[in-house]
């Protein structure tokens, strides 16, 4: 099952589109209750790992607020959304007017997705609010995810959560909220969703066709989260992982050569989402080394895992920031990496 929508992964459903959620049992009723009490929050801050649903709930949460939109007469539970509603036909096809969901918009010259969400998106918002304010309906905002704002779209989105108008519902989703700014951080009500459970993962995998036996296969390797999951059955991320390993474990030549048929496996056309899988591996594998180290009392070699994360991070947002050559810039951090390691 795909889908042509830009930045969905192949076998995903859209969020818009999806009508079951699995896991967050326990934010789903908060959500629910809160609204139903008439006092919930204007802004909610839906933080977790990538993947994991947060989208997803958000869009149910907003279904189930513009199929009720008398709070007090509001269901205790959020159902599954019926397809076939107004509600849920005008949310799939982005033609509601009660729904204004923020993420990075398409580069009308390249045809790809922006690297940013920017700050003529966050007018949209402004625009949305001036247009709907006589109606007395609820207007919900999603950004997603808001890690993806730029500083002046940052700037923007806060000046309209200091002074929300009203019956105006903000679902801020964050995969790394420490990144946010701490007044946008400040001015919502955080939900923290954890991983998915094995159990719930291997539900959503099915519920995406995945057989029960490839979905058993990356249970451990996803982390409790579907997208992992999918990059991992979908997009070769197995293959990368394994090579990575011989990298690491190679010497001379033969890592040389290893190297570079890594890089250039996530150099290539197409190739943005398995290299973002592999970007999020390795600095999830630098951290996990640096945090073993210190568990082993080897506090200088922890010290300087951390600082060669922190360097890697600055290097990748360097190469991206100047569209330098990302089979170079690859080669130089496997490289640091291993002399690193071996040190």
């Amino acid at each position: 099952m795909s889908d042509e929508r830009p930045g969905v992964l192949d076998g995903a459903i859209p969020p818009q589109d999806n009508t079951k959620l699995f896991g967050h049992e326990e934010a789903e009723i908060f959500l629910a209750q809160s609204y139903r009490s008439g006092k919930g929050h204007h802004a909610m801050l839906i933080e977790g790992p990538e993947g994991i649903g947060k989208a997803t709930l958000a869009f149910r949460f907003a279904n189930h607020v513009l199929s009720h939109p008398d709070p007090a007469s509001a269901p205790e539970r959020i159902g599954d959304p019926d397809p076939a509603s107004v509600v849920s036909r005008q949310i799939s096809g982005g033609a509601s007017h009660n729904l204004l969901h923020l993420s990075r918009p398409i580069d009308d010259k390249t045809g790809k997705v922006k690297s940013a969400i920017t700050v003529d998106e966050v007018r949209r918002a402004g625009k949305f609010f001036s247009q709907t304010s006589g109606t007395g309906n609820w207007r919900i905002v999603i950004i997603d995810p808001a890690d993806d704002l730029n500083r002046s779209a940052a700037n923007a989105i806060l000046k309209i959560l200091e002074e929300p108008p009203k019956r105006a519902l903000f679902l801020v989703l964050s995969h790394a909220p420490g990144r946010l700014l701490p007044t946008i951080r400040s001015r919502c009500l955080p939900l923290k969703l954890a991983p998915l459970e094995n159990e719930a993962l291997r539900w959503a995998l099915e519920n995406l066709g995945v057989s029960p036996g490839q979905g058993n296969e990356v249970l451990s390797a996803a982390k409790g989260s579907v997208s992992e999951a999918l990059k991992l059955l979908n997009y070769g991320g197995g293959e990368i992982i394994e090579a990575y390993r011989q990298v690491l474990s190679a010497d001379g030549p033969a890592a040389r050569k290893a190297m570079h048929r890594l890089a250039d496996a996530l150099s290539g056309k197409d190739s943005d989402t398995i290299f973002g899988f592999f970007l999020s591996h390795i600095g999830d594998d630098i951290i996990e080394r640096a945090r073993a180290a210190a568990l082993d009392g080897s506090i200088s070699t922890a010290e300087r895992l951390a600082r060669l994360h922190s360097e890697t991070t600055e290097r990748l947002n360097v190469s991206q920031a100047y569209n330098l050559d990302r089979k170079q810039t690859l080669i130089t951090i496997l490289g640091e990496l291993k002399q690193q390691l071996s040190a």
